[in-house]
Formats: C-alpha cells, sequence, structure tokens
C-alpha cells in the first residue's frame, strides 16, 4: 500500500473536505489511508474524557470508511500505545499511569491499568474499523522511558534495560490484538527499535508486526527486521522515499511506503502546516512512489492534476490558480507567510513619520500633531482595511474545511502575531 498519514491531533478537517480530498488522493497514487484520530475518535463511556468537543461522529467514522472504500482507499487507524499520548495522561485521571509523574508523554508499561485501558481504546477504535485488515500501534518516540521509579526499579530486579522493557509492552499490545483480532495485521513505526541491540531482538518473537520508519530516506536495518520473530524474512535495504516517511516491507509484504502529514509535532505544540497546503508537496511524493523518481512526466502529471502550470521545487513555490481541493488556502497562506509581516513592519517601522511623531511614547499619552499625523494616516488606514478584508475572506475558507477552534488557533498564531500591531496603531490613530 502507498500510505497518507492523517495525523487528526491538531488540523483535524471536516468530512465534507475529505469528500473532496479522498479521490484526489486516489487519482495521485495513494491506496490506503492511515488515521491517526487521537481525541478525534467519537470515544464512548469511561473513555468519553479523551474526545474533543469537536470529534468525529460515530457516523462520520463510518462515512469516512464508506468515501475511502468509493476510492478505493484503506483505511488503517492508528493508535499510539506507548509513547505521544499526551491526549490521555493530561488527565488527572490517568495521571497514575505516567512514565514520569511530571511529563504526560509516555505511559508506565508496568501498571496494569495502562493496559487494560490500551485494550479498551483498542477495542472501541478497532469495532468501529472492521473493514481494515491492518491495525497501527505508534510506538514511537517513547520519551523518558526508564527514567521512572517503577522502571528503574524493574532494570534492577531483572538486570534488564529500556529495549527490553519496550519489547515487553510491545509484546503485550500485539498479544492482545492477536489474541482478540484474528487476522489482523500490526504496523508499527521503528525508531525505538534502531535503539535496541541485536540480541535483545533475536531473543523476542513479537508476532506479525511490520515496521514504518518515520523519516525520509530512512530504511530499518535489515539485521533488526529480520529478527522479529521471522516475521520479515528478508527486508529490503532500499529506503522508499515517502513525504516524511518511509515504508520498510518484506517481498511479500503489501505497504510500500507510508507519505505523512502531521499536523502537530505532539498534543502541545503549535499547528504545522495544514492539509489544504501540504497538497502539492504531498502529490509530487504520491507521484514519485508511483513512477518511481520524479521524472519531467511525474512533475507534468501533478501539474495536471493539480491545476498548477509550474512549480520551483527548490523555492517551494507553485505558480497558477490551482484547481484542487482547498486551492483558494494555499494561495491565501502564501500571501501571509509571504507579505503579511513584511508590509506591517515596513509601515511600523520604516515611516518616519510613526517613528518621530507617532511612537509608542506618543501614543501612550495621546499626544501628536495632526500635521505629521495626516501624512501617514491615509496609506496605514487603506493598509489595515486591506488585510481586514483578506483576513474575513481567509476565515470564511479556513471554516469550510476546519472546526473553529483550530480556525481561532491558526489565525492566532500566524495573523494576529502582526495584524494586533497595526490593529493597535490604527485604534491610536483614531
Amino acid at each position: 500500500m502507498r500510505l497518507v498519514h492523517l495525523d487528526l491531533k491538531g488540523a483535524a478537517p471536516r468530512v465534507s473536505y475529505l469528500e473532496e480530498v479522498f479521490p484526489l488522493l486516489s487519482q495521485l497514487g495513494a491506496n490506503g489511508i492511515l488515521i491517526e484520530y487521537e481525541d478525534m475518535f467519537p470515544f464512548k463511556g469511561e473513555l468519553e474524557i479523551l474526545k474533543s468537543p469537536y470529534a468525529y461522529s460515530e457516523e462520520d467514522i463510518e462515512r469516512i470508511q464508506q468515501l475511502a472504500e468509493l476510492h478505493k482507499l484503506e483505511v488503517v487507524p492508528l493508535v499510539q500505545t506507548f509513547g505521544h499520548v499526551e491526549f490521555i495522561l493530561k488527565h488527572e485521571k490517568y495521571q497514575h499511569l505516567r512514565e514520569v509523574e511530571r511529563f504526560p508523554n509516555s505511559f508506565n508499561p508496568h501498571v496494569p491499568d495502562t493496559l487494560a485501558l490500551l485494550k479498551s481504546i483498542l477495542s472501541q477504535v478497532i469495532e468501529k474499523h472492521r473493514r481494515s485488515t491492518w491495525i497501527h500501534i505508534g510506538a514511537d518516540e517513547v520519551f523518558h522511558l526508564g527514567e521512572g521509579m517503577d522502571s528503574k526499579n524493574w532494570m534492577s530486579r531483572n538486570k534488564g534495560d529500556t529495549g527490553t522493557i519496550y519489547l515487553k509492552h510491545i509484546k503485550e499490545v500485539l498479544g492482545f490484538i492477536a489474541t482478540q483480532y484474528w487476522g489482523l495485521r500490526a504496523l508499527m513505526w521503528d525508531d525505538m527499535l534502531r535503539k535496541i541491540s541485536v540480541g535483545a531482538l533475536r531473543g523476542e518473537s513479537m508476532g506479525t508486526v511490520a515496521v514504518v520508519a518515520p523519516e525520509l530516506g530512512v530504511s530499518a536495518a535489515p539485521t533488526c527486521m529480520a529478527t522479529l520473530a521471522g516475521v520479515v524474512p528478508s527486508a529490503r535495504q532500499e529506503p522508499v522515499p515517502g513525504s516524511m516517511g518511509t515504508w520498510v516491507s518484506g517481498e511479500h509484504e503489501e505497504p510500500q511506503a507510508s507519505s505523512c502529514r502531521w499536523h502537530r509535532y505532539d498534543h502541545y505544540s503549535v499547528l504545522c502546516e495544514l492539509l489544504p497546503v501540504g497538497i502539492p508537496s504531498l502529490a509530487i511524493c504520491l507521484q514519485t512512489l508511483v513512477n518511481g523518481g520524479f521524472t519531467e512526466e511525474t512533475k507534468r502529471k501533478v501539474l495536471d492534476t493539480l491545476g498548477f502550470q509550474s512549480m520551483q521545487l527548490e523555492q517551494s513555490t507553485c505558480e497558477g490558480r490551482g484547481a484542487f481541493p482547498g486551492a483558494e488556502i494555499y494561495h491565501m497562506v502564501e500571501q501571509v507567510n509571504g507579505h503579511l509581516k513584511e508590509s506591517i513592519l515596513k509601515a511600523l517601522e520604516e515611516e518616519s513619520a510613526i517613528k518621530g511623531w507617532f511612537s509608542p511614547y506618543h501614543r501612550k499619552r495621546q499626544f501628536g500633531n495632526p500635521r505629521n499625523m495626516e501624512s501617514f494616516g491615509s496609506k496605514v488606514l487603506k493598509l489595515h482595511e486591506d488585510w481586514e478584508s483578506f483576513v474575513r475572506d481567509l476565515r470564511a475558507h479556513l471554516e469550510r474545511v476546519y472546526f473553529p477552534d483550530m480556525v481561532e488557533e491558526w489565525i492566532e498564531e500566524n495573523v494576529n502575531l502582526y495584524l494586533d500591531q497595526l490593529r493597535g496603531l490604527v485604534r491610536d490613530y483614531r
């Protein structure tokens, strides 16, 4: 499979937008969607505390799968089972499951409640994805593993290390999946396995699991792959490039590549790029995978599919109006990134009349000469009016794709940071 990873812990799109995007992904060569729901899944019962106020409904989850099936995209749900569980461990109810008490990043694998909670989470997600033949258990970046007192005591008693703790927990998770959901195959990220000795890996049997390297141009070491209970007997040594991911598999395994679209680096970070902004690079990666390289034919297919006239990879720019879902957002974000800050700072810092006769000191004391203020007033008012009009249009386009909380966050982080300076100047001027 050529999987596109949709990370929903930041800017989860509305289902209506996925309805537009899935046909495009299929056209570009994807045949699977790796969905990391995090708090966007409609958890029920004891787990309801985990879901976002804007979480998808059960009907939404079913609709997403129907859309994927319609466009020949297999849905692979991703459930983080060790690290990247801030959306769980931030809650007071689950703080006792932290590896390190102060940090909500990773589970303490020695507390029985950890595995019990994971079984509940996995069960709810898998039960809503009965069409899926794969489940991804995450398991990357288990920060602070081995630093908690329970882990230190375990390593002392068992003469083990963080690698053996990691493998023990992963085996328990995989064992549950294998026992309860016969035939369901598991995927996991490979970065933590790279830190474990070959000897330790050889001593473990992990069942049916395949491994994904989540960094561009990186393949898992063949020695490591070959020792996972013989599951992947002959790993390829050549990495298959993806947008931000690489798939490594055995000769008879289905998946080939994972092309990632992270919306946040973790639950607490600022937003990364928005999906409509990332579509051109995603299109290039998918077509490169399909054609075995970035050729002129590949470039032409991407341009024709997205409705661009040309692209400059070195500058990460595309020329033309664009005819893909969210193209308006793509261009408007370009305007924000390329011109908003520059135009406002130029007005505030390079206009001599503002620096000399309308400084923060003058504004604070409402002390200014109208003669000097009139020299810059019309220009500043026009700049303010133009950007406010632009932001109203941008907000309208964002709201068609995203939920209100994300729209507010993106505008506050990327627009208000600079526009508020201009707003303050205009308010004082008036």
